[in-house]
């Protein structure tokens, strides 16, 4: 190249690499990844991740994927969103958590309607599981103006041998974000959720909801948890069992936790730890809770060209958060600011942020 700038933004190693790729399709800029595990035993990019970029090549028209042949980087070109319908078969090292989080980015900004089945495994211990995501993202992009989207699960699959089956349908298509102002602390209204299990006995899932249930009857709220006993050819190739709850506010502001139980593990163990990270995680977050932070602030980034500001709370201030501003200041080029919040009696900030005002392009185009 003659020029010296670069016409990729380079990243380096494998942290955030779903994101990354996100923003460049959003941002419409090229982007390069290297060092992806250069030093490890096995280099370069997983299985899972290959899959993902498969994912992303059938929902975009014109995307270029370009891999070393170490698989140590990556040169991504982006293409439009176009959705449709689409199979995806997820390896069994990843959940579908894992595959439909980064579409909720896409979906309402595609020239078509998402509906995309995800089969393989439905909850692990890394990646947010199906009532995660039907309960604690979906009610984000509500927030923002996405109103008609859901998730069905059609068939569970329990680690390690999956067989579950999930449809993400996104019937919005909009053509920017709305602008987000939300500056109050909400207050707990409800805890619901759910206790699932899977080839294995039923008495587990009560045991579960017990557990759960002596931790939160101090709470101060209606506790709301629900039994999900799958049997058959619907319940995946493999036992298992867990339990996902839900804090609920008036303005629809959602906390999540979750907990899947391993060979081995007490039913009620499970119930209640999930019950302590719901607490924690409520009590370390101010309007989203971590797992929704990404989200909330992409959103907030390709809003309008208007000022949208969130309340967070000091402790969602750690190392993800500052990679992900920094991701998207090299991408989007847009800063965020940080203000300390009025109120005396809390340690909270206040995002600030400009929207790029993106639009949707794609409904026009292709």
């Amino acid at each position: 190249m003659s020029s010296q700038k670069s016409p990729f933004k380079v990243f380096q190693g494998a942290q955030n690499f779903r994101l990354r790729v996100i923003l460049s399709i959003l941002s419409g800029r090229p982007i390069k990844i290297e060092k992806v595990r250069s030093n490890d035993l096995n280099p370069g990019l997983k299985d899972y991740e290959v899959s993902f970029l498969r994912l992303i090549e059938a929902v975009t028209n014109g995307s270029s994927i370009e891999i070393s042949y170490t698989g140590t980087t990556v040169i991504f070109k982006p293409g439009i969103i176009v959705g449709g319908s689409y199979t995806h078969n997820c390896p069994n090292s990843k959940a579908v958590g894992y595959f439909v989080e980064p579409m909720l980015y896409l979906a309402p900004f595609s020239k078509k309607k998402f509906s995309l089945l995800f089969k393989g495994i439905t909850a692990s211990h890394n990646d947010a599981g199906i009532e995660a995501i039907k309960w604690g993202l979906l009610p984000i992009l509500e927030k923002f103006g996405v109103r008609e989207c859901a998730l069905h699960t059609l068939k569970r699959g329990s680690p390690p041998l999956g067989g579950g089956e999930v449809h993400l349908v996104v019937d919005s298509l909009i053509s920017q974000p709305i602008t987000m102002h939300e500056l109050d602390r909400p207050i707990i209204t409800a805890i619901k959720g759910v206790a699932y299990s899977t080839r294995v006995s039923p008495s587990l899932v009560n045991r579960m909801i017990d557990g759960a249930k002596t931790v939160l009857k101090d709470a101060g709220c209606e506790v709301n948890i629900t039994a999900d006993v799958w049997r058959g050819e619907n319940s995946g190739k493999s036992p298992g069992w867990g339990i996902t709850l839900v804090g609920e506010t008036k303005k629809n502001w959602c906390f999540f936790a979750e907990c899947i139980g391993d060979a081995g593990d007490v039913p009620e163990d499970i119930g209640s730890k999930a019950a302590y990270h719901l607490l924690e995680e409520i009590s370390h977050s101010a309007v989203v809770s971590r797992n929704q932070l990404p989200l909330a602030i992409v959103y907030m980034v390709i809003g309008k060209e208007d000022i949208g500001r969130l309340r967070i709370a000091k402790d969602q201030i750690d190392e993800n958060f500052i990679s992900l501003l920094r991701d998207i200041k090299n991408i989007f080029g847009t800063e965020v600011f940080l203000k300390e919040c009025n109120d005396p009696d809390s340690d909270d900030y206040i995002v600030t942020i400009k929207g790029i005002g993106f639009t949707n392009a794609n409904k026009k185009i292709a």
